[in-house]
């Protein structure tokens, strides 16, 4: 797969991040009901794959939403869509539109329902997968909490409470476990694998919460998490609620919503970076 060299990805990262947090800004503004509308939201979870546009179509659609430069470890909110099959497009970040994609899937989106769209992999051999997210309320007042293990760094990771229970064993690369149920408080998690030490991670679970537990290779080596909060009380958490993490990345990858100017801004840098080209990344 070639990979044009194009504008600088943070840079397009950051415009896409702005880009996306403007889209979810104007499509929550009109209430749906719950039978008619589903929920979709985007990540890039391969390490060593670059940047990435993503395209988000409905079949009857005249244009496609555009999400440029979409990085590793970014995962967006939530975003409300009517009942129906979505066709979802990865380009290198810049490419232009009338160029082949990448990757493409196709998820069908259910009334009261939530999907989460991952490129994940390794860039060798890399793939689009479709995680059914349930976000039903746990019972009991308890936390229900799965692993998204996106780190080739501990390619087999086991993750337990240091004072508590196992979450997962055993979780490999680029799979998703399944959601357990956990009393709410204070965790201190421990996440070993073959790959090196392990790696502490300090979260706070919420009673009646839905959590996604990222895993990620971190910039300066080692490992690093994202705690998502996915939903409380059986309902969708609209800003993607980035709880806490460990090495120093609380917070990243969420998507903010932002208004008026830094939209605009968001945009115009967006576009401009997309049709400048650079000799370096």
């Amino acid at each position: 797969m070639h990979l044009p060299r194009t504008a600088p990805r943070r840079l397009l990262a950051g415009a896409g991040a702005l880009l996306l947090g403007a889209g979810l800004l104007t499509t929550t503004a009109t209430p749906a009901s719950a039978a008619t509308v589903g929920y979709v939201r985007l990540a890039h979870l391969s390490p060593d794959t670059p940047s990435v546009d993503v395209y988000l179509a409905a079949p009857d659609a005249d244009e496609p939403q555009v999400f440029p430069g979409v990085g590793y470890g970014v995962v967006s909110d939530y975003l409300p869509l009517p009942v129906g099959r979505y066709a979802v497009a990865m380009r290198e970040a810049g490419a232009p539109a009338s160029d082949p994609p990448v990757l493409t899937t196709e998820v069908a989106v259910t009334g009261g329902e939530a999907y989460t769209v991952a490129g994940v992999g390794r860039y060798a051999d890399l793939g689009l997968r479709v995680l059914h997210d349930d976000l039903s309320a746990p019972d009991g007042g308890r936390a229900k909490v799965r692993v998204v293990q996106a780190s080739v760094r501990a390619p087999v990771l086991d993750v337990a409470a240091a004072d508590g229970p196992t979450i997962a064993n055993g979780v490999h690369f680029a799979t998703t476990t399944d959601y357990q149920l956990v009393e709410p408080g204070r965790w201190r998690l421990r996440l070993s694998g073959s790959g090196g030490p392990p790696t502490q991670a300090e979260v706070r679970l919420t009673g009646g919460a839905v959590y996604s537990l990222l895993v990620l290779d971190a910039k300066d080596g080692g490992l690093t998490t994202q705690l998502r909060r996915d939903a409380q009380g059986g309902t969708v958490v609209p800003a993607g609620g980035v709880d806490t993490g460990a090495g120093g990345t609380a917070g990243r990858g969420a998507y903010p919503l932002v208004a008026g100017g830094l939209a605009v801004l968001a945009v115009v840098t967006g576009l401009a970076l997309l049709r400048r080209r650079r000799t370096t990344w």
